[in-house]
């Protein structure tokens, strides 16, 4: 519905309930890849956030209504994320958790702009989600151009005299993140020997890797996700390259290691901090890990961006469009999983940045440890 329509849709219910009818609920929804190649990622925003729902609900609600939690499949795809947001907008639903993928949650965001609804991704880094002046669009992860930035003067710093290769597979989050790191690499003096795109999906990459092989590279920064790269490293492997694999958030994932086996170990990657780690989030891994879940990447990320949202509306007294968004971007801090954190006149959050990981014995942790 139009932000217009909403804001008569507000005032509407608000007569209602002063004539005494009983609160309804509040319809909010996570969408991300939960069927597809990254269907990993899509049950981590699901976990997250049915947690956060029955964490809420089990507290009385947001301004005593309970919220109701509805699942959207993108499945990573630019046109099927437009498809499910605009299922969404008939469902007058006032918050989407998500998207995922950068190139799902750039356009999906145009249609929850026009229709008033808040949308707060948990893991799109693609600087152009917020840098476009939507009002409506959010996010509790860093940004590409951050994550570069400590990729590329790490490549620059540790393997600056090492033959580098930076390689993406064509999608928005992946070119982004990989010419991120190439931009930062190349200002801090080092070129890279190849700069290649691959095709998402695919299951034999032994021509990049032949070539990688010709080129004697030492080291592969990739942009892209942990399907495709566990391939590329088990064949690197296999044609006995000891190329060292580095690449960004889209490896926080267990499935990584279920593709590589050990020839994954080693492997390091970028990401934000590991919310399961933080002491202050025992109790709710606790929760998890007694379902037999481990509440990896971004299921507690999905968790505080309802958090923050539902903070919101408390202080605005009303899901109302305009009232919660003023909220999320006054510069006031919400009190989250995350941490305390706030939000910029942009969307983007202010939060603790980019840390490195390290694939070993079929986990990851810090790679300073």
């Amino acid at each position: 519905m139009s932000k217009t329509k909403l804001g008569l849709l507000a005032t509407v219910s608000a007569l209602v309930l002063s004539m005494g009818a009983a609160k309804a609920d509040i319809t909010i929804a996570t969408v991300g890849p939960m069927t597809g190649p990254y269907a990993a990622f899509g049950e981590q925003m699901r976990q997250g956030a049915s947690k956060a729902v029955e964490d809420l609900n089990a507290a009385g609600g947001v301004n005593g209504e309970k919220l109701v939690l509805e699942i959207g499949d993108d499945a990573c795809d630019p046109k099927q994320a437009v498809a499910v947001a605009n299922q969404l907008v008939s469902k007058d639903v006032a918050l989407v958790a998500g998207h995922f993928c950068s190139g799902s949650s750039i356009p999906a965001s145009e249609v929850y702009n026009e229709e008033g609804i808040i949308q707060i991704s948990p893991a799109s880094t693609n600087p152009q989600l917020t840098d476009r002046g939507l009002d409506n669009v959010f996010r509790v992860c860093g940004r590409d151009d951050q994550q570069g930035e400590v990729a590329g003067k790490y490549l620059a710093e540790h393997y600056g005299d090492k033959r580098i290769a930076i390689v993406h597979d064509k999608q928005a989050y992946s070119k982004g993140l990989a010419d991120e790191t190439k931009k930062n690499l190349n200002a801090a003096g080092v070129k890279e020997v190849m700069y290649e795109a691959i095709t998402p999906g695919e299951k034999d990459y032994s021509a990049l890797v032949t070539k990688m092989k010709s080129e004697n590279i030492d080291v592969l920064y990739y942009g892209g996700y942990h399907t495709e790269l566990g391939l590329i490293v088990r064949q690197m492997r296999g044609q006995g390259l000891e190329t060292q694999a580095i690449s960004g958030d889209a490896l926080n994932s267990l499935e990584y290691w279920s593709i590589t086996g050990d020839a994954g170990a080693g492997t390091l990657f970028t990401a934000g901090p590991a919310l399961e780690k933080d002491p202050r989030n025992a109790d709710l891994v606790k929760y998890f890990e007694g379902k037999g879940y481990k509440p990896e990447g971004y299921t507690l990320y999905t968790y505080g961006a309802i958090q923050a949202w539902a903070q919101a509306v408390t202080k605005a007294g009303s899901t109302d469009f305009d009232a919660v968004t003023k909220e999320l971007k006054s510069g006031d801090s919400f009190d989250t999983v995350l941490g305390s954190i706030s939000f910029d006149s942009k969307g983007d959050v202010a939060a603790p940045g980019y840390v490195f990981y390290k694939w070993e014995n079929g986990s990851y942790d810090y790679a300073d440890k």
